[in-house]
């Protein structure tokens, strides 16, 4: 039977992919979707989430929750990796929704109406999570799962030398979601950074001919430039992906138990992730953390199955 989730996501361009693939992916059922600012401001990810839904036109709609602006200040964006758009140049026409719903309040509807059912995959910063827990401090207890990409063990940072991105954009809803009494799993650096789309991987999607091949494209080739140019890579890192994955697929991780806290306010180690590692750890256990990626050359030519699949089911509904 496909698992029920909630998707919470920044588009960004690695998120509009596990969107892609989410909406027609049969391991799951996508009962809601909220954007969060991230990759990009908090109005430009709720545009990116509607106009992605109607360019797939999913045979049944999810539940949709728009974010808002987190209550910290997010000091960067990611639009030089990403472009003005968010999606690497592709502006895909939306007629904006007026009446938009609050993220929270779909997030705490959603898992009230189907309790300890419902996974949570965050694939950007805890914001919205956060606040619909402070919404209704019950919530944690009815929530099946959450899956987190996000955090650092003992990899370098993504944003700062210590920080990874999502932790970082929002710390102190991270803290917030990190102390919430609900099964949690973290899918940090140290695993993500070892799978990386190429431009091989690319050449392998659907073509040009196909809507959602173009769209693929023009998202993912100016990224390739951008990541060239910043970073010096002849590739991508698709931690967000990777995430989806390991959630809607846990035979691909193993997973320890390790206890956990977020600073929240450091100059220099604003939104690390301190793990407990100490022979006699003086913590609780919090949370798991995915430590082994199981048949990990698997994971991304599996990716770009489930991209072609959902290429050639847009296809037929185009037709």
């Amino acid at each position: 039977m496909p698992k029920k989730i909630l998707l919470d996501i920044d588009p960004g361009v690695v998120d509009a992919l596990a969107f892609c693939v989410a909406m027609f992916d049969s391991a799951v059922d996508v009962v809601a979707v909220t954007s969060v600012g991230g990759n990009v401001p908090a109005p430009v990810a709720a545009r990116n989430l509607q106009a992605l839904i109607e360019f797939i036109d999913p045979p049944r709609f999810p539940r949709i929750g728009m974010g808002t602006a987190a209550d910290i200040d997010l000091p960067i964006d990611f639009r030089n990796l990403y472009g003005e758009s968010g999606l690497g140049g592709v502006l895909l026409p939306v007629a904006e929704l007026r009446m938009q719903h609050p993220a929270e309040k779909v997030i705490c509807d959603t898992i009230r109406s189907d309790p300890e059912n419902v996974m949570i995959v965050c694939l950007g910063p805890l914001t919205n999570i956060a606040r619909a827990f402070i919404r209704d401090p019950a919530l944690p207890n009815f929530v099946r799962h959450i899956y987190i990409s996000g955090g650092a063990v003992s990899a370098r940072g993504n944003i700062t030398p210590c920080a990874e991105f999502n932790i970082y954009a929002d710390p102190i809803a991270a803290k917030t979601v990190l102390d919430a009494p609900c099964t949690k799993t973290i899918v940090p650096l140290d695993v993500t950074y070892h799978l990386v789309l190429t431009l091989d991987d690319v050449d392998k999607l659907a073509g040009t001919d196909n809507p959602a091949g173009q769209l693929y494209r023009g998202m993912l080739l100016p990224v390739f430039r951008a990541y060239r140019q910043h970073y010096g890579i002849e590739g991508i890192y698709v931690h967000d992906l990777i995430t989806y994955m390991t959630a809607t697929r846990p035979e691909y991780i193993e997973t320890e138990e390790i206890p956990c806290d977020i600073e929240t306010s450091g100059t220099i180690t604003r939104g690390v992730t301190v793990f407990d590692r100490r022979d006699k750890p003086e913590w609780k256990n919090n949370i798991e953390v995915v430590t082994t990626l199981n048949d990990a050359e698997l994971i991304i030519p599996n990716i770009i199955n489930l991209l072609n699949s959902t290429a050639e089911k847009i296809s037929k509904n185009n037709h």
